[in-house]
C-alpha cells in the first residue's frame, strides 16, 4: 500500500464520521478528497457513489434503530427524487453558471442553521404532499446534476421548514441518500464504471467511519447535530464556489 492510498484511507474515514453523523454519507467529501490527491476523474464519481452507498446503509439502520425515522416523510420524496435522480445524471450544465448559485445557496442556509440551531421546532402536521413530491423531484435533480449528495440539499430543507427534528431529519436524509446513490451508481453500470483496487482499502475506512459517525449521531443531541451540519454546508458551499 502506497501514501497516497493510506492517506485518502484516513480521510475517507474522517469524512465518513463527520458525514454520517448528521445522516449524510459524505459524496461531496469523497469527491474533494479524491480531486486534491489526483485521482483519476473517470473514477472519481462511481468510487464516490459506491462509498456514499455503503456510510448511507449503516446510517440508515443505525438513525432507524434509533427511532429516528418517517417514512410518512420519506416515502413521498423518495418517490419523486429518484426518477429525477436519473434525469439530472443524464444532464451537464455549465459549471461556470451553477456552482457559483448552488455554492452561495448552501452558505445561505448553513448560516440560518447556525443562528436557529436553539429555536427550531418540528410541526405536528408533517410535510404536506405537494411539497414532499416536489421537493423530493428538485433535489432529486439537483443530486443528479450537481453529483453532490441530496441529504445536503434535503437536511437544512426538512429543518428550516420545521418539517422534522435534527435526528429524524438524519434518518430521513440517510435513506434517501441511500436510494438516490444506488440510482445513480445502476445508471453508471450502463457504461463503464472503473473503480480503483485501492477500493477494497477505502471501502473499510469509510465503513468502520460511517458506523462510528451514526452511533454517535443517533444518540447525541440535536443541537450539536446541526452546529455539524452548518460546518459542513459551508465546506460544500466553499467547494462549488472556488471549483473551476
Amino acid at each position: 500500500m502506497n501514501a497516497t492510498i493510506l492517506i485518502l484511507a484516513v480521510l475517507i474515514f474522517t469524512a465518513a464520521v463527520l458525514y454520517s453523523s448528521v445522516g449524510h454519507a459524505g459524496s461531496s467529501g469523497y469527491l474533494t478528497i479524491m480531486a486534491l490527491m489526483g485521482i483519476a476523474p473517470e473514477v472519481m464519481k462511481p468510487t464516490a457513489l459506491t462509498l456514499n452507498i455503503l456510510v448511507a446503509v449503516i446510517a440508515t439502520v443505525k438513525f432507524y434503530r434509533a427511532g429516528y425515522f418517517s417514512w410518512s416523510l420519506f416515502l413521498p420524496l423518495a418517490i419523486a427524487s429518484i426518477p429525477c435522480s436519473f434525469i439530472g445524471g443524464y444532464l451537464s450544465l455549465p459549471a461556470a453558471f451553477y456552482n457559483p448559485i448552488t455554492g452561495s445557496a448552501l452558505l445561505v442556509a448553513a448560516d440560518k442553521l447556525f443562528r436557529t440551531h436553539h429555536t427550531i421546532t418540528p410541526t405536528r402536521q408533517g410535510i404536506p404532499l405537494f411539497a414532499a413530491l416536489l421537493s423530493g423531484a428538485a433535489i432529486g435533480f439537483l443530486s443528479g446534476v450537481t453529483g453532490i449528495g441530496g441529504g445536503i440539499f434535503l437536511s437544512p430543507l426538512l429543518l428550516l421548514m420545521g418539517w422534522a427534528d435534527p435526528r429524524q431529519s438524519a434518518g430521513i436524509s440517510a435513506a434517501f441518500i441511500l436510494v438516490n446513490s444506488t440510482a445513480g451508481l445502476l445508471g453508471h453500470l450502463s457504461h463503464t464504471v472503473l473503480l480503483p483496487k485501492a477500493i477494497v482499502f477505502w471501502a473499510p475506512s469509510a465503513i468502520v467511519g460511517g458506523f462510528i459517525g451514526a452511533e454517535y449521531g443517533s444518540k447525541h443531541k440535536s443541537a450539536n447535530l446541526q452546529r455539524l451540519l452548518s460546518i459542513l454546508l459551508v465546506v460544500a458551499g466553499l467547494k462549488l464556489l472556488f471549483s473551476g
